[in-house]
């Protein structure tokens, strides 16, 4: 799920990159927020295997 939330999040950064719209500092917010959650799912992941 937190794999899947990163996914979108990331999406969402890379469309609001190539369209050129930047609301002040949430792009990078968004972009902050993707990372973490993609190394909570990976680290999340490694202990369950």
């Amino acid at each position: 799920m937190l794999f899947t939330i990163a996914i979108i999040l990331i999406i969402l950064w890379l469309l609001g990159i190539v369209s050129g719209v930047t609301i002040g500092n949430f792009i990078y917010v968004l972009l902050v927020i993707a990372v973490i959650l993609f190394l909570v799912s990976l680290i999340s992941g490694r202990k369950q295997g």
